[in-house]
């Protein structure tokens, strides 16, 4: 993979990291519990024909400030302004997992700020059918395990970047886990089904068939069943919770085939 482009912008007044990539149609990416460490071959293959662009939540791997945003209309509103700030307003967005909750919450509250709008297992619901495991009471590495299937892939991208202190590289992941659990803590339920009806954008739902985190036979139902606007759904087997990591070249072919579609594109 080559390197993509690095800038900054301000949100809060504190500094965010945007990596960038490709050219073609704009596409947003918001990460998952981990953040965004290192660029993904995921991102990579969605690169080849669609210009990437994928900003750091305040508090994750390449951003900070979460400590600003006290509860879910300020994260909805960081988020918003990150969006603007990238360049991204009005745009198609991927969400995965906590990006992928505040993706919908954005296209709930906002909905100009999103064009398309495809969910990677978005966190922010809840059932008490299938409960959400308390992701904080687990240590690190047990969490990451229940996270992604593909361990290879996860933990070198967790590893600190070349030329980077490994304490302070220790610190920007923790404060991830922080920044996470400022937002969704205890359980995850940010009570996101209640504004669901007002996400109109056309909306493609992925999940993983072997997701430890969200209940694939259950979430993914709930989820399209409260959108308002045209909602397509695929399963992919073989992957976990982070599905984009664990299958990138099928989760990328997804999300390309419903961004190339013209009648998504004429429904938006």
């Amino acid at each position: 993979m080559s390197t993509p482009s690095e800038r900054t912008v301000s949100v809060n007044g504190h500094a965010c990291r945007v990596l960038e990539k490709g050219s073609g149609p704009v596409v947003g990416y918001l990460a998952g519990l981990v953040g965004l460490p290192a660029w993904t071959p995921f991102l990579d293959e969605l690169a080849r024909d669609h210009r990437v662009i994928a900003p750091s939540l305040p508090g994750f791997p390449g951003a900070t400030g979460h400590e600003d945003l006290d509860h879910l209309i300020d994260w909805v509103a960081a988020t918003l302004d990150l969006i603007e700030a990238a360049g991204l307003a009005g745009e198609d967005l991927i969400g995965a997992s906590l990006g992928g909750c505040l993706a919908a919450e954005v296209a709930a509250l906002s909905p100009r700020s999103v064009g398309r709008l495809v969910l990677l297992a978005p966190l922010g619901l809840y059932d008490d059918a299938a409960p959400v495991p308390h992701l904080w009471a687990k240590k690190s590495g047990e969490l990451n395990q229940e996270l992604c299937e593909a361990q290879d892939v996860l933990q070198p991208m967790l590893a600190a970047p070349e030329g980077a202190d490994p304490v302070e590289w220790k610190i920007e992941l923790s404060r991830a886990a922080a920044a996470g659990a400022r937002l969704l803590w205890p359980m995850c339920d940010l009570g996101l089904e209640k504004r669901l009806h007002r996400v109109a954008a056309p909306t493609l739902i992925l999940w993983g068939d072997r997701d430890r985190i969200l209940d694939p036979r259950v979430y993914p139902g709930r989820l399209a069943q409260g959108i308002r606007g045209p909602v397509r759904q695929a399963v992919l087997p073989g992957a976990g919770h982070l599905l984009d990591l664990d299958q990138p070249v099928a989760a990328a072919a997804a999300v390309r085939e419903f961004l190339a579609d013209a009648t998504t594109r004429q429904a938006a």
